[in-house]
């Protein structure tokens, strides 16, 4: 089977087991990459099988308690399974979704495997699933990275300190990297293997089967899976990419592609973005600069950060002057200081913040420079830059359907000075970058940005 330069940068064996040559089928455990298109462990995986003449079989893991996840979490997920089964089934494929812990899925039905190939995540839970499959498998297991456009390592060997230092070393690849990704046709079906699955038939009864935290419901808005992703990112390089660059700071607008969330779960290729906004009529060379820059580079040194942070949650994460400026500044006076459920109810003295709370509570989304002073604000109103942290990153995994994943993790860091500079000393933040709400008034509308979110809630919340 022969594997093009590019193609293999991406591809890595998790162990040294060969593969089993009495295997039914090959399995890809599809568990981060929940699409069926422009997936390159897909697509790996239907090559192996081929080569190896055994029908292809997709499976993923279905748990009850996915860490830090809830009932917003799962419905926006389980909305894609459909998508992935009707498109498999007709590519020949057999989609099943197991229940279980992933990890515990993969080696059950790759005791009949003959080759497992899995997608790549960055969170040490995900690391620790694929190496216990690796191990405990009995057959070959390769990993397939196809959620970034330029694989981590290709880009940098190191954590990068900052944008500026993986910019040109994301730059020096990416041509190679943005290409389309041709469908394997398999030779051998796995429509008729003997393999029982949950019944994505009827997700709402699928929703309501499982044992969930429900204490954030879902946003009816926002559905998942890669169709509506599609149609949504249609609808934007139509309708507000030409004004992109002009209005991407400015929250009072809807000139946003809404795509963190799909990305989040996999659901749509960033290579699929990338290349449908370079080919997209609309749109100013800047407005083409600017959506890449955020979705390749920005993201991608979320994933940098990550794989070579271990203590990306936490923290200890923080540069040491970083660190060391907000512990200085611990014991600083700060006129306002709100608990954990007054900021939850978005019951401080700001009404731009509690917007943008109520914005994020009610329909899993905050317009992204919105996030900044939200988090911003978490930080001064705190009592030590810690509780501040652990605060900003518990409300953030809580309430946005994109978080508990790099860019969430890399997203909070930054508010506390990580992948930024010193700047002037002052309360609180000691040299960490301020923000005020005096610079919300004069970049933006932010009272326009108060009616949309009143608007939105109202809606959420039933008009109620």
């Amino acid at each position: 089977m022969a594997i093009s330069k590019i193609e293999n940068t991406r591809v890595k064996t998790l162990n040294s087991t060969p593969a089993r040559a009495d295997g039914e089928y090959v399995l890809y455990w599809m568990q981060q990459s929940q699409r069926a298109e422009h997936n390159p462990a897909l697509e790996h995986a239907a090559r192996v099988a081929n080569a190896s003449r055994k029908p292809l079989l997709v499976a993923f893991g279905l748990m009850d308690d996915y860490p830090e996840a809830n009932a917003r979490h799962y419905r926006f997920m389980l909305d894609g399974f459909p998508d992935i089964a009707d498109a498999l089934e007709r590519r020949n494929i057999t989609f099943v979704v197991q229940h279980g812990h992933p990890a515990d899925v993969a080696i059950r039905l790759g005791a009949r495997a003959h080759t497992i190939v899995c997608d790549r995540g960055y969170l040490r839970h995900q690391k620790a699933w694929r190496a216990r499959v690796a191990e405990e498998a009995g057959c070959k297991v390769v990993q397939v990275e196809g959620d970034v456009v330029v694989p981590v390592e290709v880009a940098s060997p190191k954590r990068e300190y900052a944008a500026r230092t993986l910019r040109p070393r994301i730059h020096r690849h990416w041509d190679d990297y943005l290409v389309e990704l041709s469908t394997t046709a398999v030779k051998h079906g796995s429509l008729d293997l003997d393999v029982d699955g949950l019944d994505l038939s009827d997700i709402d009864q699928l929703f309501d089967s499982l044992k969930l935290d429900r204490s954030v419901p879902p946003n009816p808005d926002f559905k998942g899976g890669t169709l509506e992703a599609k149609r949504l990112f249609n609808a934007f390089l139509r309708n507000h990419f030409s004004s992109y660059d002009a209005n991407r700071n400015q929250p009072q607008t809807d000139d946003v592609s809404h795509m963190s969330k799909y990305l989040h779960f996999g659901q749509i290729s960033p290579v699929w973005l990338a290349l449908r906004v370079l080919d997209a009529r609309p749109g100013s060379a800047d407005d083409r600069n600017s959506f890449l820059e955020e979705m390749i580079v920005r993201r991608e040194l979320s994933m940098n950060f990550c794989e070579y942070d271990p203590d990306y949650d936490n923290f200890n994460c923080l540069p040491d002057w970083a660190q060391k400026t907000l512990r200085e500044h611990a014991d600083d006076d700060r006129p306002h200081c709100y608990t954990r459920k007054q900021l939850e109810d978005a019951e401080t003295h700001d009404p731009y913040w509690n917007a943008a709370m109520r914005e994020m509570r009610y329909t899993g989304y905050m317009h992204n420079y919105m996030r900044m002073y939200w988090g911003k604000k978490i930080l001064e109103w705190c009592n030590t830059p810690e509780y501040a942290y652990k605060t900003v990153l518990e409300l953030n995994n809580t309430y946005f359907i994109d978080g508990r994943d790099p860019n969430s993790y890399t997203g909070v860091a930054w508010i506390f000075g990580n992948h930024d500079r010193g700047w002037f000393e002052r309360e609180i933040f000691g040299k960490v970058r301020y923000m005020a709400a005096s610079g919300l008034e004069r970049k933006c509308d932010i009272d326009g940005y108060v009616r949309k979110v009143d608007a939105l809630v109202e809606a959420a919340s039933g008009g109620g």
